[in-house]
C-alpha cells in the first residue's frame, strides 16, 4: 500500500489522473471502476480537462460504477447512474452503453447481482478502481461488519452512512434510501489497481485504521492491506491520524520519477 500526502485536491485529482491517462494510453480499451462521492470529483474534473484538450480519449474504455441506490426512480438526480454521468461520463467521449451500474429497480434483486458481477467478469475485470471511503471505513457500501469474501449484492445502509449522505437530499433522512446494491470486498479486491482518495478531518479516523490498524470487518477498508496494488491519495486533515505520517512523505519525496503510482 502506497501511502501519498499532497496539499489540495488538484494536486491529487492531477495524479490520480496521471495514472489513469497513462493506462488508456497503453490499453485503450481500458475497464475503469468508477466511485461516487465527493472524493473523486477533482479527479473527474482533471480527466474532463484532458479530453477536451485532446489528451485522452474514452470511446474504447469502459466503466463500471460501485454502487446504487435500491428503489430511486431512474430520473432521479441522485441516483448513482445520474450522478456518475453528470460527474463524469457524459462530460467524456464514452461510447453510449458503455458505463454501467447495478439495477436498483429490478423485479430481481439477487439475479441483477449475479448478472453485474458477470458483466464485470466478461468485460476482462476491472484495470483501475477509484474508491472513496467513509467515516466509518465502508468502501462501496459495504458497512462495518462486511464480509471481507462478499460479492455484489443488497445491503442496509446504516444510519450514520445515511447521516453523512442526507446533504445530497436537502439534509432529508428521510429521503435518503435504506438499502443499496453494492459490490462487495471480494469483487473490489479482484481490481488490478486500487485507487482510494480521502480528504478531510472527519475521514482521519477511517484512514488510520485503513492504513495502520488491523484487518477486520469492522473497518471494511482494511481488507485493502490484503491487494498487491493499492494507492491512497490523502491531502493532510485526512492523514494527521498516522503515526508514521513523516515516513509517508519522505518515501514519496525519494521515489524515482519513472515509477508512477
Amino acid at each position: 500500500m502506497e501511502v501519498i500526502i499532497l496539499p489540495d485536491p488538484g494536486r491529487i485529482g492531477s495524479l490520480a489522473a496521471d495514472a489513469i491517462t497513462a493506462l488508456i494510453a497503453r490499453k485503450p480499451d481500458a475497464v475503469l471502476g468508477l466511485a461516487t462521492g465527493s472524493s473523486p470529483l477533482a479527479v473527474y474534473d482533471e480527466l474532463v480537462s484532458r479530453y477536451e484538450a485532446g489528451q485522452i480519449s474514452f470511446r474504447q474504455a469502459r466503466g463500471f460504477t460501485l454502487d446504487e441506490y435500491v428503489g430511486l426512480p431512474a430520473d432521479h438526480p441522485e441516483r448513482y447512474r445520474n450522478v456518475i454521468d453528470t460527474a463524469f461520463a457524459a462530460r467524456v467521449d464514452f461510447a453510449p452503453g458503455a458505463v454501467r451500474g447495478p439495477d436498483g429497480l429490478a423485479d430481481d434483486i439477487p439475479a441483477a447481482c449475479a448478472a453485474y458481477e458477470a458483466a464485470i467478469r466478461d468485460a476482462g475485470g476491472v484495470d483501475l478502481q477509484i474508491l472513496g471511503i467513509g467515516t466509518d471505513g465502508h468502501i462501496a457500501f459495504n458497512e462495518p461488519g462486511s464480509s471481507l469474501a462478499s460479492r455484489t449484492r443488497i445491503k442496509t445502509l446504516t444510519r450514520q452512512t445515511r447521516v453523512d449522505n442526507a446533504r445530497f437530499f436537502g439534509g432529508d433522512l428521510d429521503q435518503v434510501p435504506t438499502h443499496c446494491l453494492t459490490q462487495g470486498l471480494g469483487t473490489i479486491m479482484e481490481a488490478r489497481h486500487l485507487i482510494l482518495i480521502a480528504m478531510g478531518r472527519s475521514k482521519a479516523e477511517a484512514v488510520h485504521h485503513l492504513v495502520e490498524g488491523a484487518v477486520s470487518a469492522m473497518w471494511p477498508a482494511t481488507v485493502l492491506q490484503m491487494h498487491p496494488h493499492v494507492t491512497v491519495l490523502l491531502d493532510d486533515a485526512a492523514a494527521q491520524r498516522l503515526q508514521l505520517v513523516d515516513y509517508y512523505r519522505e518515501t514519496y519525496r525519494a521515489k524515482p520519477a519513472w515509477q508512477g503510482i
